[in-house]
């Protein structure tokens, strides 16, 4: 199940909070919709509980906060809006990329397609698919991992009804086999039809937290309450009213003295009950939070009274309340709560305890508490303490069983029986009462559910949780942090089938030799270039071959994409920069750089061959250093593109950083090593044979050799010098991100 505590949203600037003090459950095997008119804070709330965005509060699926969880996607899936996929990847490619990326089989793939009905579109590219496909493709990859929990934002937004109602039914079938489904929605019609649960925002605060018939019965039918002690005669004349006005109203009688008038306004029924001197106790519009205990019995004997009103507090919630439009004014501490609200709760409770107001109550336990009076246990609630009097008691005399606790949670633990209950001081007046840290003063959003009031002769309390006491809370919930997404758990396998799952590197590499074996081709009929440069196609006039500046590319692309279309935080629309990721990237990149450079080299020699005949396409008497060289310079390139486009975020970034090797460092580098040299390093791999007294093998020197004359030469040294600064930048940032 899902236990939201007092969700709050960081303000902007001047502007309130977008979610202030949210508190809800989401139980296992049930629908739970999270219902608000646009801006009402919806998605915010859904972001703060998936600790996207930064803010106060505290989520816990199946008992634990989601970064206390090893593998997130693995307990939660998340759909947040559109799949941020390459629009050239496949359905299939997509999911199977996704399989590596949460460690499950690649199988599984197959598997989420029959299931969401994609089978027949598999092959399809992202850019092609319809909304209601994209949608199920959505699900598809929530439901990858096989996760316990399904959120969702909005799922239905812009479907037909059709798509509409399989995908609800997709969520009802993954609720029936025990799972937690959490969606929002902005339709109360579909809130009503589709859930068991509706929870109910508006302007960032919990306003109603209902099942769903009773959702739709208060909600969906707007009425008027009225508590009358005459409710047969004011009904009458209400009928008659209606009739001789011509109006349809429809009239039906609750339970003791209420009545419920669909189609007429509180002004009307007012003016009604005035004229013919009906005396009314409550007058007011429903529309959804006006909660499950507004038309309950009250006991026998027991009558309506008037509640003392607090100077400078709202009015009582019995008092008529005429013209209000859409809900009853209530005051912030006589709103009927949910059981396990939370945070917001026991801080309600503990700001009641420090400002206890005498009050005279009725007994009623789902009577709305007054302001400032105490929020506290009953005496039924203490096992040592004996019920007070007149309090409801069963035949057998002993106290009833308190209902204030969640259903399918902890049971509430009470004192020992036995152990002393503390007294209210007598020091302390309503006037003088201390202010709690967490109470805030206004009016608050009014929220349904049932706490057990005051009762005449009953002190306040402290209910004890364990060790947890509200005098021992924080004022304020926790700090919600954002983590950066967790990376690949086979990060690469998933590399593989990134780079493969689309068109792009095959491309680039076509382009890359065609452009090659022309330029080579070209260079030969003009003449005047050495051999080495002719297989590597690359003029004096140009920084870098074509080889090179192609490996830059696609390097570029292996960061770069990851941030356009972020497939691995779909969510959080960043990318995970993990050193397992980083070093799958850098050995997809140098393989594939070391098969361009092989293929551009192989095809230049034998199109040279082909045209101009065997004199051009001798191997070098010294291949193997140039080999070397050449290896090493399309591979630097290949790697400063992957570092560059990770640090900057951009694909565009990484090719910059590429260009920059020969264009901007290798004149700095000329620069520091130009002039005279005193000494040079001749014999080095000798020295070092010598001091590492180590015996090279395969004539070990002559490589050691051939990798010294690749870092002393310009182009070699500036590449190396870029890589390391790169991967220090690299490095700093990832380390910059784990610390924030």
């Amino acid at each position: 199940m899902i236990q939201a505590f007092g969700l709050t949203s960081n303000p902007r600037k001047a502007h309130p909070p977008a979610v202030n003090d949210v508190s809800f459950e989401a139980p296992a095997g049930r629908v739970t919709a999270l219902l608000g008119a646009p801006r009402a804070g919806k998605t915010t709330a859904l972001r703060l509980m998936l600790e996207l965005q930064r803010g106060r509060g505290i989520t816990h699926f199946r008992g634990r906060p989601l970064h206390r969880i090893a593998h997130p996607s693995r307990e939660v899936g998340v759909l947040l809006g559109d799949v941020p996929g390459h629009p050239a990847r496949s359905v299939r490619g997509h999911l199977r990329m996704l399989c590596a990326a949460t460690g499950v089989p690649a199988r599984r793939a197959d598997e989420v397609l029959e299931v969401v009905g994609l089978v027949s579109l598999r092959e399809e590219r992202l850019g092609t698919l319809s909304r209601g496909m994209d949608r199920r493709l959505g699900l598809a990859c929530a439901l990858l991992p096989d996760p316990h929990t399904l959120v969702l934002d909005a799922p239905v937004d812009g479907l037909s009804a059709r798509e509409a109602r399989w995908l609800h039914g997709m969520l009802r079938a993954h609720a029936t086999q025990g799972g937690t489904v959490l969606f929002t929605t902005a339709e109360p019609k579909e809130a009503a039809r589709n859930a068991d649960r509706v929870v109910t925002l508006e302007q960032g605060r919990l306003v109603a937290d209902q099942e769903a018939v009773e959702f739709a019965r208060t909600r969906l039918r707007p009425r008027v309450a009225v508590r009358t002690p005459h409710p047969a005669r004011l009904a009458a004349l209400l009928t008659k009213e209606a009739r001789t006005d011509r109006r349809s109203v429809e009239i039906v009688r609750e339970e003791g003295n209420r009545l419920s008038v669909y189609g007429s306004t509180t002004a009307d029924i007012g003016d009604v009950a005035f004229r013919h001197g009906i005396l009314v106790h409550q007058l007011a519009d429903e529309v959804g939070d006006m909660g499950p205990g507004a038309g309950t019995r009250p006991h026998d004997g027991e009558h309506p009274v008037d509640v003392p009103e607090v100077p400078g507090g709202p009015k009582p919630a019995h008092e008529t309340t005429a013209g209000g439009q859409g809900q009853s004014q209530a005051s912030p501490e006589g709103v009927r709560l949910r059981p396990g609200r939370g945070l917001s709760v026991l801080r309600r409770q503990r700001a009641a305890h420090e400002s206890p107001v005498a009050t005279e109550g009725r007994g009623d336990p789902e009577a709305p508490l007054p302001v400032g009076a105490p929020s506290a246990a009953t005496s039924r609630d203490l096992p040592g303490t004996p019920p007070s009097e007149g309090a409801p008691t069963p035949a057998d005399g002993h106290p009833l069983e308190s209902d204030d606790h969640t259903p399918g949670g902890p049971e509430p633990t009470g004192p020992t029986p036995g152990a002393e209950t503390p007294a209210p001081s007598s020091a302390q007046t309503p006037d003088a009462a201390p202010t709690s840290p967490g109470s805030t003063t206004g009016p608050a959003a009014p929220v349904i559910g049932r706490v057990p009031a005051a009762r005449p002769g009953a002190g306040p309390s402290h209910r004890a949780t364990g060790s947890l006491t509200p005098g021992s809370l924080s004022p304020l919930p926790p700090p919600i942090s954002v983590r950066p997404a967790p990376s690949p758990l086979r990060p690469l396998r998933y590399e593989l089938r990134r780079a493969t799952g689309i068109g792009t590197g095959f491309l680039t590499c076509g382009v890359v030799l065609v452009v090659s074996a022309v330029t080579a081709v070209l260079l030969a009929r003009i003449g005047h270039t050495p051999q080495a440069r002719l297989f590597a196609a690359w003029p004096r006039e140009v920084p870098l071959p074509p080889a090179a500046l192609g490996a830059g590319l696609l390097g570029a692309l292996a960061f770069g994409d990851e941030f356009r279309h972020p497939a691995l935080a779909a969510d959080r629309g960043s990318v995970p920069r993990r050193l397992g990721l980083l070093t799958a990237k850098l050995l997809v990149s140098g393989a594939t750089a070391l098969m361009l450079a092989f293929l551009t080299v192989g095809c230049d020699a034998e199109v040279l061959y082909v045209v101009y005949g065997r004199e051009l396409a001798e191997v070098p008497a010294d291949w193997l250093s140039l080999s070397a060289s050449w290896f090493g310079l399309v591979v630097g390139c290949a790697w400063a593109g992957v570092l560059a486009a990770g640090v900057f975020r951009s694909t565009t970034a990484g090719l910059a950083a590429v260009l920059a090797v020969p264009v901007v460092v290798v004149p700095v580098v000329q620069k520091m090593v130009g002039g005279p040299a005193v000494r040079t390093a001749a014999g080095l791999p000798v020295r070092m044979r010598e001091v590492f007294l180590l015996q090279w093998p395969f004539g070990g020197e002559r490589y050691l050799a051939v990798v010294a004359r690749v870092l002393v030469q310009p182009v070699g040294g500036a590449l190396a010098l870029s890589l390391t600064a790169l991967l220090c930048a690299y490095l700093l940032t990832t380390l910059r991100s784990r610390v924030r």
